[in-house]
């Protein structure tokens, strides 16, 4: 963990560095630990969530996505 997120003049900005920073920590430690069938399941999740925070998706997208096809 010796990479550090960038300073910025606004705090705003340094949350932003640090969120950006600490998911991609997060996504590689769990990444490790999972089955390689696993791996794009845990990918998909973290980027629905990225855009569900983001307020570029909502729940109802994300829930249509997942239970589009099923009858």
């Amino acid at each position: 963990m010796a990479q550090k997120s960038p300073t910025a003049n606004s705090p705003q900005k340094r949350v932003e560095f640090i969120i950006d920073v600490m998911t991609k920590h997060v996504h590689r430690y769990v990444n490790r630990g999972l089955f390689e069938k696993d791996k794009i399941t845990f990918m998909l999740m973290i980027c629905f969530k990225i855009l569900i925070t983001a307020k570029k998706l909502t729940s109802a997208d994300v829930g249509m996505f997942l239970k589009s096809g099923a009858g």
